[in-house]
């Protein structure tokens, strides 16, 4: 799936593309800096940082933003794009490997195709463990994990489900999700949301 981690897009590049967003979704919204930082727990401080691209944040801290701007995390990696046409070439396709966890994440889905459709192809290291703060966003989004390789736990809310290779797992993201590999070896999924807003 993430076979060659080596892809893995320049941090500055990741940073200014994540800018781009945080900054270009709050201001469609009308959002001033202390409105987003009320809704998405995250500081002002920091929201400013983002948008200059001057950090380098955690996905913990990006699906906060993400959940305070009402779309899914995989809109903040988007590159700014035209429309584009129905395939997104594995070369165009750039990876992201969180500060925090070490996870990979790289987005499959065409950038700027009206689709209310993303996937998102994720290698998770052993005995790694992500714990968002989802809540309940104005456009609910739906979200399945299609596990591929390895052992995963995926937590929401109170409900803990236990995957294997070929298992998958769907909810809302209105709850809290905790992403967990027990195993020793890397787990490799694919994440499939739909519902987020543009």
């Amino acid at each position: 799936m993430l076979d060659d981690v080596s892809s893995v897009v320049e941090e500055t590049d990741v940073n200014r593309r994540v800018a781009r967003a945080v900054r270009g979704l709050r201001r469609q919204r009308g959002l001033s800096l202390e409105a987003l930082a009320a809704r998405s727990g995250v500081s002002r401080s920091m929201i400013s940082l983002v948008e200059r691209g001057e950090a380098s944040a955690t996905a913990v801290v990006l699906e906060k933003l993400a959940t305070g701007l009402d779309v899914a995390l995989a809109s903040l990696f988007d590159a700014p794009a035209p429309a584009a046409g129905p395939v997104a070439r594995r070369a165009e396709q750039r990876a992201w490997r969180d500060p925090g966890s070490g996870y990979v994440r790289r987005n499959v889905s065409p950038v700027g195709y009206p689709s209310p459709i993303r996937i998102v192809a994720v290698e998770f290291p052993p005995r790694a463990r992500v714990a968002y703060e989802t809540a309940e966003r104005d456009t609910p989004i739906h979200q399945q994990v299609w596990l591929h390789e390895g052992e995963l736990e995926v937590t929401v809310g109170d409900d803990v489900h236990r995957l294997a290779a070929g298992d998958c797992v769907a909810f809302e993201l209105d709850r809290p999700v905790v992403f967990h590999n027990p195993a020793e070896t890397a787990a490799r999924y694919a994440v499939v949301l739909a519902g987020s807003r543009p």
